[in-house]
């Protein structure tokens, strides 16, 4: 009878064991090995520094724009009108005539001046961005007060002077206020030529080439725009060719500069096609 006893019990043990040893191969294979989740994190945090490189090299900017200051209404340029400005006639140290400043972006004020520079294209002056806030997301602008054009050929000459976070000039065309405009600007830290529109205060790129920008020299950024077609030059050599429907009504053109980039240009030219 002990015997019988016994027998009974003995299979509930091993029942028991059986059952425990499942449970503990079930919970093995729903949890993940030490080297398999450290993979999944690195992964993630991989994905996470792709996504802001992404962002930062197409769309750009706050969430929330600062506002800005509506543009004064500028007569639309008809066909074969022409602006053109050198800077020689204003006073060195002081703003330009017939230009306003403004800004895209945050960080300190931008800082605009007629200065003396005997390299200049044209004798003796020229137009300097001189402020050297280092904020990345900061565009310091020149806007022309009394132009407005459409469809247009527009130049400019540029020199980068100096800039540690950037050293870039551009030229602003088809501006309807310092956070909605068409911008193609060269940088010579990067050696490239990017075109953008900036439409709420964030800039998108849709355009570009690779090219040699040198710090020091005298070089010619131009611009053709005919409806929504934009073709860049860069010293004569054409570079860049797109289309862009963003903006298609006349706006105002200007100069642009980025972060702490100190810039000089010269001899500003628009013709209305």
């Amino acid at each position: 009878m002990a015997v019988l006893r016994f027998v009974p019990f003995a299979a509930l043990l091993v029942g028991l064991i059986v059952l425990i040893s499942c449970n503990d191969s079930n919970e093995d294979e729903k949890r993940p090995s030490s080297a398999n989740g450290t993979a999944q994190s690195a992964n993630q945090k991989t994905g996470q520094n792709r996504d802001a490189d992404e962002v930062e090299e197409g769309e750009e900017g706050p969430a929330t724009p600062a506002t800005v200051a509506a543009e004064k209404p500028a007569p639309r340029q008809t066909a074969g009108k022409q602006f053109g400005y050198n800077f020689d006639g204003d006073t060195p140290g002081q703003m330009p005539s017939q230009f306003h400043s403004a800004k895209t972006g945050g960080g300190g004020p931008e800082k605009w001046v007629v200065t003396a520079d005997p390299t200049a294209p044209s004798k003796p002056n020229v137009i300097a961005q001189t402020s050297t806030d280092q904020t990345d997301y900061r565009f310091p602008l020149l806007i022309a007060d009394e132009a407005s054009f459409q469809d247009l050929d527009v130049s400019v000459k540029f020199k980068a002077v100096s800039g540690n976070i950037d050293r870039a000039g551009g030229l602003v065309f088809r501006l309807k206020d310092p956070n909605n405009y068409y911008i193609v600007r060269a940088n010579a830290l990067e050696n490239n030529y990017r075109l953008y529109h900036v439409v709420n205060g964030r800039r998108s790129q849709f355009a570009g080439a690779n090219l040699k920008v040198t710090s020091g020299e005298w070089h010619e950024l131009r611009v053709e725009v005919v409806g929504n077609k934009i073709t860049c030059y860069y010293d004569d050599n054409k570079k860049i060719e797109a289309t862009d429907d963003t903006f298609k009504d006349a706006g105002k053109i200007g100069l642009w500069t980025k972060a702490d980039s100190v810039t000089y240009f010269d001899d500003l030219r628009a013709d209305s096609k």
